[in-house]
């Protein structure tokens, strides 16, 4: 069933979701680079000295690896704030992460190696690389929480249809079999569970779409040109309450669809370009997540790189843009 960690003595379980933050390890060789690697490391450390989280996850394209020369300088580049504050830490991977020299299977074995990681080796003959369970005991040290981490691939397999990959059907199955272990273990009761994964699901166009939304939606959902059915999955074990993704920058909304609660991190190393120039729609941060113990919900909120709690907007389908 994976690692475990423990809720807080008061009950509560921070984290802290870290989007896109693209390390590029040739910062000598690049000024520009170097300022940005400085920028989201200052974004990062302002972000966890505020929240101080129980666990760290980092939500995919942790690096830039065809940017730079070495794609594990570069990881190591971007966990180091983590590691050397002794923080729990665990990483999905996004498209960005593959498209160097090394393959993600090789990453995630990087990912492994680390001291204060919580990620786990892959079950077998399931697709990707990064699927594991991190599992939360409470104060009885029985299973309180699950946090599922799926690998979201990174483009299309089949060339005529294109676009980004998605969530393969050994994943589904292999969600699916752990989840109801889980139900089984807690007396037939779904284990309260958040799900990570890097692209967005086709299920967040419909409910940007179609329900009342908190945040921003400046860039077009880049999710995968077929549905395999996750979100199905979820809906119907009953167990997680939000999903949580990264990959398109300008986006940080929360929405709810069918029970579960379908939201984007933020952008922790820029949001958007216009012209080639760097003008963020608005400031750079990271998602945080706190957990109660024995209840079925999560107050979630983006921490942002000043320090303040971002005030989002209502998005009302019709109404509001």
């Amino acid at each position: 069933m994976g690692k475990t960690m423990k809720f807080r003595d008061d009950g509560t379980f921070v984290i802290v979701q870290f989007s896109d933050v693209e390390f590029i390890d040739e910062e000598d060789h690049n000024p520009e680079t170097r300022q940005q690697n400085l920028m989201t490391r200052a974004a990062m450390e302002g972000v966890i000295e505020h929240e101080k989280p129980d666990l760290i996850v980092f939500a995919g394209d942790v690096t830039a690896s065809a940017r730079g020369k070495d794609p594990i300088q570069s990881f190591r580049m971007a966990v180091a704030a983590a590691e050397e504050r002794r923080i729990p830490w665990a990483a999905v991977f996004g498209n960005h992460d593959s498209e160097g020299s090394v393959p993600r299977k090789r990453m995630h074995e990087e990912q492994l190696a680390y001291e204060y990681c919580v990620a786990e080796a892959d079950p077998p003959h399931v697709s990707g690389a990064g699927n594991y369970i991190v599992t939360l005991r409470g104060r009885n040290d029985k299973p309180a929480a699950a946090l599922y981490f799926l690998d979201s691939g990174d483009y299309s397999p089949i060339a005529s249809l294109g676009g980004y990959d998605w969530i393969r059907r050994d994943q589904i199955e292999w969600y699916v079999a752990e989840s109801r272990k889980m139900t089984e273990t807690n007396g037939g009761k779904p284990l309260p569970a958040l799900a990570f994964f890097h692209i967005p699901l086709p299920e967040y166009f419909e409910v940007w779409n179609n329900h009342v939304c908190h945040g921003h939606c400046k860039d077009p959902i880049s999710s995968p040109q077929i549905n395999s059915g996750f979100f199905a999955a979820m809906v119907e074990m009953g167990d997680v309450m939000g999903t949580f993704a990264g990959h398109d920058h300008a986006n940080d909304f929360c929405g709810m669809l069918h029970g579960i609660r379908l939201c984007y991190g933020r952008s922790t190393r820029y949001v958007s370009y216009v012209d080639g120039i760097r003008k963020d729609w608005f400031p750079t941060g990271a998602r945080v997540i706190r957990l109660q113990a024995g209840e079925r919900d999560f107050h979630t909120w983006i921490r942002q790189n000043d320090g303040t709690v971002a005030v989002l907007p209502e998005h009302r389908p019709g109404l509001t843009g």
